[in-house]
């Protein structure tokens, strides 16, 4: 695929991976072995042995504890932030003062207030400096539904139904974790599916599965709307107990477009039909997150910025804010926003 290769005329692009857990340690894989035009040139994460171990296996990489110490490193031209959300506010403004590109995973903050101070800070810089996370974008499928909305293959949008579905919870997940670590993502494809804002946000709570873990409210039904008088609703089940599913339909004044109902091979046999559905997130968007990193390092090398920005990730934190107060009240909360700034318009 074209769009997957390295372009530019600058030479290989060194990165400093910020956290290496699950999502760092694969994003350190996918520099490494799938994408090109860039390395890992350095690693950081409070873990030592773990961040050493990981640089051992790298030629010309360089572990280090302390984010900062990593950014300062000569082979450093660039920064992917994949440790938890509340340390990325301080890793962000790292980056900022030494004027470095920095692809951030979602969340961009974990609340609305702090993100917009990271949005004023970039903001300071007189340039964009942020691409955020969110890999939905660059999934095969979500992008050919943007397409079709894009061009009014089927006239204007009215509603959008989203499924969102996890095989199980890990130790600890909240009914906040639902809309802040799920529900997340179809805020954000919501968004740029519709290319509008979301106002006002409500939650209902059928009765739940005896799969769910005591305390937690599972399945539940989001419910957005736009400013442009569209509704979205968003079945989040986490403990479906069968695998990992997400699919969106938008239903438009001409025609409906939905993706996500099979992946991969589906096949009749035996008196049997069907196909595979995956574990999880990561085997799910594998390809979109590959997408991700390569379209950033071409941009990069290029001197550019583009994909999710700081007023996307600001957006969604002030979405996600209000989802949880719905979540808890039951009532339908508006969605606060600044004015956007002309720089993200």
């Amino acid at each position: 695929m074209s769009e997957l290769s390295g372009v530019g005329s600058r030479g290989t692009l060194g990165v400093a991976v910020i956290g290496t857990g699950r999502m760092g340690a694969d994003h350190v894989r996918r520099i490494n072995e799938v994408i090109s035009g860039a390395r890992v040139a350095a690693v950081a994460d409070i873990d030592a042995a773990r961040v050493k171990h990981l640089a051992d296996g790298i030629e010309g990489c360089t572990p280090y504890t302390d984010p900062a110490a990593a950014m300062d490193d000569p082979a450093v031209d660039a920064v992917l932030i994949a440790s938890p959300g509340p340390a990325h506010e301080a890793a962000l403004r790292e980056t900022f003062a030494r004027d470095l590109p920095v692809l951030c995973e979602k969340p961009l903050t974990p609340d609305a207030a702090s993100a917009l101070r990271v949005l004023e800070a970039e903001q300071a810089l007189g340039h964009r400096r942020v691409q955020v996370g969110f890999m939905r974008r660059y999934d095969a499928d979500y992008r050919s539904l943007k397409s079709l909305l894009s061009q009014g293959t089927y006239g204007r949008p009215l509603m959008l139904h989203n499924r969102h579905r996890n095989a199980d919870t890990p130790p600890g997940f909240t009914n906040a974790m639902m809309i802040n670590d799920s529900v997340v993502h179809e805020i954000d494809v919501t968004r740029w599916l519709l290319d509008d804002e979301i106002t006002a946000v409500r939650v209902l709570r059928p009765a739940p599965t005896g799969n769910a873990p005591e305390g937690l409210s599972d399945p539940q039904l989001v419910l957005f709307e736009t400013a442009g008088g569209q509704v979205v609703d968003t079945e989040i089940f986490v403990n479906c107990g069968f695998g990992y599913q997400v699919s969106c339909e938008a239903v438009c004044e001409g025609g409906t477009a939905r993706i996500g109902d099979d992946r991969g091979v589906f096949s009749n046999t035996a008196g049997r039909w069907g196909g595979a559905i995956p574990p999880g997130f990561v085997e799910r968007f594998e390809d979109a997150y590959d997408r991700q990193v390569q379209l950033w390092v071409n941009a990069t090398r290029r001197g550019e910025v583009e994909g999710p920005s700081c007023w996307d990730g600001y957006a969604a934190a002030a979405v996600c804010e209000a989802g949880v107060r719905a979540q808890a009240t039951g009532e339908r909360v508006t969605v606060e926003l600044v004015e956007r700034p002309a720089m993200y318009r």
